[in-house]
């Protein structure tokens, strides 16, 4: 799925390849991000939509691409640090990366409707 501009969007950049070799390994990552949170908002990092792109590499490297609700997030220091450590904790994870990226921003359309029901935003 693209927006209008031709890039990439949200939907697209989470859903892993249809043959995926790497879907076990991918969801035991998806579970160490849900418990990663924002610590201003009660949701997880993964159902608010901070989570762009999961790469995993033969070996067990993972590449991350995540951003932040905001440049000022007062977590900016931090939470990719702690994201770090919880995907390198994953069974069959050698090495993990994350790159905090903001382009593209992060936008309330981002977070999944697990998280727009945990906020009361239906």
């Amino acid at each position: 799925m693209t927006d209008d501009a031709g890039k990439k969007t949200y939907a697209t950049l989470q859903q892993p390849p249809e043959d995926d070799p790497f879907e076990e390994l991918r969801d035991k990552i998806v579970v160490a991000l849900k418990s990663c949170y924002d610590p201003e908002i009660p949701v997880d990092i993964y159902e608010l939509g901070l989570i762009y792109d999961i790469q995993i590499s033969e070996g067990g490297r993972v590449d991350l691409k995540m951003t932040l609700t905001s440049p000022a997030c007062p977590v900016a220091g931090s939470l990719p640090g702690e994201v770090e450590v919880k995907v390198n904790s994953v069974d069959g994870v050698e090495a993990a990366v994350v790159d905090l990226v903001w382009d593209p921003p992060w936008s309330m359309e981002r977070m999944s409707e697990i998280a727009r029901y945990e906020l009361d935003m239906f």
